[in-house]
């Protein structure tokens, strides 16, 4: 389904600094001074409307969360979930992820997370899924020493070529799931996407993978 255009998105993103970062390059190495803790940062790349990110919020206080989300007409429904929960420890970013090196220091973020990304199918446009190689080189340059990258999908063919690219890269898969809410994960969070497809049938894909 097309979203529809919504012209006042970036002027209601401006309007709630307390949830969305207005200039994150000016926080870059200094994360636990905006959420005033030194909790562990976790980021979703691809936040969408904010479910994920927001429950994640409330089933761990003791970490500090940031949706990350392009497309303003997006990120604003994540804003309004924000609104209505009123957490300390998760806020937004409405930015691109490649650029990411330049929001967050070496070891700022320490868990990546990415949800029903965009599964760009054809071949020609493998370098923007957001487990090619380049996007795992930007995850690494912000997370430590055996960062994680947890992965969900319903796309088969995004997952296999998933798990081929993190595997050529070096990084060491520690969680695999071809079938994941019939496996006997616990503690799952789903996104908006994951409720819809898991109800029309659809098998559920996760890894969790980190850097060496």
């Amino acid at each position: 389904m097309r979203l529809r255009n919504k012209p006042w998105a970036e002027e209601k993103l401006a309007d709630y600094p307390k949830y969305v970062i207005q200039q994150p390059k000016s926080h870059k190495g200094q994360w636990k001074e905006v959420f005033e803790n030194n909790n562990p940062l976790y980021i979703e790349v691809g936040t969408g409307k904010g479910r994920f990110i927001t429950e994640m919020a409330k089933a761990h206080p003791d970490v500090n969360f940031i949706g990350i989300e392009l497309a303003k007409r997006v990120i604003v429904s994540a804003l309004d979930l924000l609104i209505e929960a009123d957490l300390p420890n998760v806020k937004l970013m409405n930015v691109n992820a490649n650029d990411l090196h330049g929001f967050f220091a070496k070891g700022d973020v320490s868990r990546v997370y990415l949800n029903f990304s965009d599964p760009w199918p054809k071949n020609r446009h493998e370098k923007r899924r957001l487990t090619y190689e380049t996007f795992l080189k930007v995850y690494e340059s912000i997370l430590p020493e055996k960062g994680e990258v947890h992965f969900k999908t319903d796309n088969q063919g995004l997952f296999e070529s998933s798990l081929m690219s993190i595997s050529r890269y070096g990084m060491l898969l520690t969680y695999v799931s071809l079938d994941f809410h019939n496996s006997d994960y616990q503690g799952n969070i789903m996104t908006e996407y994951e409720e819809r497809f898991s109800q029309k049938g659809n098998r559920i894909y996760r890894l969790e993978a980190h850097f060496q």
